[in-house]
């Protein structure tokens, strides 16, 4: 994904950075699924970010809910550099999840005004 490619019409780009695992369960992926079935949003983007890669490959609850929310449309994104120095690089990929540098793409996101949730 490059600057060109993010979407400003009705796509929510959801800043996934909090490792707590009821927050990422109770927010995070449900708002994110929710957005969908409901109608609220046509595209939610949740971009991967910290601590949150290893508690959504570590955590079965948590997995849960992020196959259910893959499974009505979610898409996924992680940060290179966080997957990077985790070691989880392999393991998100496999996972179906896009790993790319995020730090250009986020600061437009910020900049630009886009639809932008940050937990």
């Amino acid at each position: 994904m490059n600057t060109a490619e993010l979407d400003r019409e009705n796509h929510l780009y959801l800043l996934w950075a909090n490792a707590d695992p009821v927050t990422s369960e109770n927010m995070v992926l449900m708002y994110a699924t929710n957005s969908l079935i409901r109608g609220w949003w046509e595209k939610v983007t949740v971009i991967v970010w910290g601590g949150s890669q290893k508690t959504l490959l570590d955590n079965e609850s948590v997995r849960l809910k992020f196959q259910l929310a893959k499974q009505v449309g979610v898409k996924f994104s992680a940060c290179i550099a966080c997957a990077v120095n985790q070691g989880l690089k392999e393991r998100l990929e496999h996972e179906g999840i896009e790993v790319i540098p995020w730090g250009e793409l986020l600061t437009e996101l910020i900049k630009e005004d886009y639809h932008f949730l940050s937990v």
